[in-house]
């Protein structure tokens, strides 16, 4: 009887040691699972900082190139105001010339 209570207890222990080294083996299959996880997830949020990094340089370019095509827009319309007072002030030469010179010719006549 005695061999036979030792023997049953030889078996349970055996189910358990086989037991245990199952949820130990699962146990790392979690852990290697969350590490992939881990990974993964680490490689995509460098992915997405890395996106983010690229398209905050080409809106930068892109504002720089904003700001300066609004420069020379700017530029190019003062020398055409410019030029268009040049020419403004020489219209009002011309007609004070000429404004002058009629008074003259008025006083003459009489």
């Amino acid at each position: 009887m005695k061999k036979i209570f030792l023997g049953a207890m030889a078996l349970m222990f055996a189910l358990a040691v086989v037991s245990c080294r199952d949820t130990a083996n699962k146990a790392e299959d979690a852990a290697d699972t969350a590490g992939d996880a881990i990974e993964n997830a680490a490689e995509e949020a460098s992915e997405a900082a890395e996106n983010a990094v690229e398209q905050a340089s080409e809106a930068i370019n892109e504002a720089g190139e904003a700001i300066e095509n609004a420069g020379e827009d700017a530029s190019e319309a003062a020398s055409e105001a410019v030029e268009e007072a040049d020419k403004a002030l020489e219209k009002a030469g011309d007609a004070l010339e000429k404004a002058g010179k009629d008074t003259k010719d008025a006083i003459k006549k009489n």
